[in-house]
């Protein structure tokens, strides 16, 4: 299958792998995040958009209360679970996902019994691009209709994020199920972490004669890993030496305070914050009012305090955005949690193949393994496709 969905063929792969045709066919994105990077769990601000790689789910409801659950992903055999005995201890790879989704609504309230899913995903995994969030915010989305649920976008938003927390153990805020479930084509989402209150803010690209460009550094990175959870615990510490709820509450004016009564690695974790809280207000103003063509420096000036005060660079990422400048973008950054996963590059359209062949070359010399580099667009958020 291709990178974009296609709903007929996942009603097959259904179809060939249970003998049924399903009930229907739900998708979700994944997301760049454009800029706003470790704000969300600091109940700041973020501005994702969806991009045009998604999950898809094909679901059919059964009479009795087993799961059986099969993916595209390799050749792996179905799995079959016991609705009974489900519990965040008892599930494993890449079924916590549906099935972490699922004990969350059961949890709610939600009356989900027996069903077959097939999981079929063109949002590359460990990419930094939420391949995780776009099959929860899928299922999600699948079970809320089959079984009229009646949850709001922001409640399944919440869904996704105790999957998330409790079932996978990695402790994400709502970033990335906010840009999957309340995305729309041509637009970012402007996500304010603490009151959970959004808009959307244009980001017409093409009108621009521009592109985001990702690079995949083919890196790993998994957010249950420790350096995510370093860096939150560091957040954390930050606050409460500082006598705030959470570091939203700090601007520019309260840092000469700041570095007096932290500790140098401590101070430079907050800085980022509080500087990365302002980046994505001003880009949000800079798109309002001069389009996506002016926010090029804020996007490189956040990737330098990722690199430096944050440190969730690498050596492939650092090469990937420094190239990208160097031949032509506008601005580039890291994405995502750090510690692997991809960059994204502002570049004039007619530049795609230019900065493409120059970051592979780059990677080559270097010696790192070739990245996947592919253009995204603003794309819409989860919703049902067959």
């Amino acid at each position: 299958m291709s990178a974009s969905i296609d709903a007929a063929q996942v009603a097959q792969a259904f179809a060939d792998t249970f003998g049924t045709a399903p009930d229907g066919v739900w998708s979700a994105p994944g997301r760049v995040n454009l800029i706003g990077e470790h704000t969300d769990y600091n109940e700041g601000f973020v501005l994702p958009f969806a991009i045009d790689r998604a999950a898809a789910v094909a679901i059919r409801l059964r009479e009795d209360n087993t799961a059986r659950l099969h993916s595209s992903y390799g050749e792996q055999a179905t799995l079959t679970v016991d609705l009974n005995t489900l519990s965040p201890d008892s599930m494993e790879g890449w079924t916590a996902y549906p099935l972490g989704v699922v004990w969350v609504m059961r949890q709610l309230g939600v009356a989900i019994g027996g069903f077959d899913l097939y999981l079929h995903s063109t949002v590359p995994s460990g990419a930094g691009l939420s391949s995780s969030a776009a099959i929860e915010c899928a299922v999600a989305t699948a079970f809320n209709e089959l079984e009229n649920a009646g949850l709001s976008l922001r409640e399944l938003v919440l869904v996704g994020q105790r999957a998330e927390n409790e079932v996978v153990g990695a402790p994400t805020g709502i970033l990335d199920q906010s840009a999957s479930l309340l995305a729309t084509d041509g637009h970012a989402v402007f996500l304010d972490c603490r009151t959970q209150e959004s808009h959307l803010v244009p980001l017409d690209l093409a009108a621009a004669g521009l592109l985001i460009l990702v690079v995949d550094t083919k890196v790993s990175h998994a957010h249950a890993t420790g350096g995510y959870s370093a860096r939150r615990a560091s957040c954390e510490l930050g606050a409460e030496v500082l006598g705030v709820v959470s570091l939203r509450d700090l601007t520019a004016a309260d840092l000469p305070e700041a570095a007096g009564l932290l500790d140098e690695e401590t101070y430079r974790r907050v800085r980022h914050i509080v500087r990365e809280n302002q980046r994505v207000l001003d880009t949000v103003a800079m798109l309002d009012d001069g389009g996506p063509g002016t926010i090029g420096e804020l996007l490189t000036a956040s990737h330098a305090s990722m690199r430096d005060d944050f440190e969730i660079s690498c050596a492939e990422l650092d090469l990937a955005v420094d190239t990208a400048l160097a031949n032509g973008a506008l601005g580039a950054r890291m994405t995502g949690g750090g510690f692997g996963g991809s960059a994204i590059a502002l570049i004039p359209a007619a530049a795609l193949a230019s900065v493409r062949d120059a970051v592979s070359t780059a990677f080559a010399d270097a010696g790192f393994s070739a990245p996947d580099i592919f253009a995204v667009s603003p794309a819409p958020g989860a919703r049902k496709v067959s």
